[in-house]
Parts: structure tokens; sequence; C-alpha cells
């Protein structure tokens, strides 16, 4: 444990169905830096994980949308899967949230399907992403750029593709919210 992003809060915004791996993968690279995690949902109690077409484990709900301030977060990670990311870019808080946090030039970390909610909060429109090729239309029509690779670094932004790219998502993720972060707790700068 590098402990490099020690006092670091990260906002893990989800809806039921959320492909479990683009949660808990890149959770873990951030738990072993020492940030602190939490997951955000539209609802109170547990949120229901997807293994691709097939349920997963249910997760504990850290705090609902409703509660939750961007402000007092210093990074946002959007986890994909079709019908978590189809349900959470129509809710109002989740795209405030968003919107919020880029405002704020702090790091938000993006894979697979996640970048349906930045397309609905307005916010591709001049950047460079990728995802989930099925979304590559979405993203170029609101504006941004698509590129077909493993992860791209646009700014205050990584975005991936799939969990296959996992290794280098988590790398880079890590990298941008350290960017921003140093060991002592401290903002180092905006993206």
């Amino acid at each position: 444990m590098a402990d490099q992003l020690k006092g670091m809060k990260v906002a893990i915004l989800v809806a039921d169905n959320f492909e479990q791996v683009e949660m808990t993968d890149p959770r873990e690279a951030l738990d072993n830096e020492a940030a602190g995690t939490y997951l955000i949902v539209p609802h109170d109690g547990e949120v229901q994980a997807f293994k691709h077409d097939m349920k997963g484990d249910k997760f504990e709900v850290d705090m609902t949308l409703s509660f939750a301030e961007p402000d007092e977060f210093d990074a946002v990670m959007l986890p994909g899967g079709v019908f978590n990311a189809d349900k959470l870019r129509v809710v109002r808080q989740a795209q405030d949230f968003v919107v919020r946090i880029d405002e704020l030039g702090k790091p938000v970390a993006v894979i697979c399907h996640g970048p349906w909610l930045l397309v609905s909060a307005g916010l591709v429109g001049g950047r460079t992403m990728t995802s989930y090729y099925t979304l590559k239309d979405d993203i170029r029509n609101a504006g941004g750029q698509w590129l077909d690779r493993e992860a791209v670094w646009d700014r205050n932004w990584v975005s991936s593709r799939n969990p296959r790219d996992l290794p280098v998502f988590d790398r880079l993720m890590v990298d941008l919210f350290a960017s921003y972060w140093d060991a002592t707790g401290r903002k180092r700068k905006a993206a």
C-alpha cells in the first residue's frame, strides 16, 4: 500500500445492475492507495451488481444521492454496466453531482457505459475519451472525440472501454487522482 491517496474521498456513483468488476476492481485500487471510497446510490439499503448478464453480489450503500454533496468529495468514479448507466443517466441528482465535480476541476474516472451520465449531464463536448464501443456515436453526437483505446486521459478525466482494460484504467485513475492529491491529504491542484 503506497498511501498516495490517503485522506482523499472518492464518490462511486451507481444504480442497480452495475457491472460488478468495474466497481470492485477500481475500488480495490483506490483502497490500496488509502483513498476513502463511498458507494453512492439513488436509494437506501443495498445495490445489486451484475456479472455480465447474471446477477452478482449485493453491496451496502454508503450514502444516497439525496445526501451526497459533491463539494465534500475529491473525485468521482463511474462504473459501467448498461442497465446501471441507463438508469443513472436520467437521475437529475447524479447529473448535478458530476457537473459540480467537473466545474471544480476534480478528477473523474469512467469506464464502459458509465459515460452515458456525462453525456446526459452535458459534459462531453470538447472532450476526448473512450468507452464501450456502442457509445461512440453518443459521445460524438454530444460533441466529444471518441478513441478506441484501453484508456484515455483528457484533463481531469480518465475513461476506459471495458473490464479487459481494468489494469490500465486502474493505473491511470490512480495517477490522475494522485496528480490532484498528495499523501498528506492536501489538494495539489485542479487537473
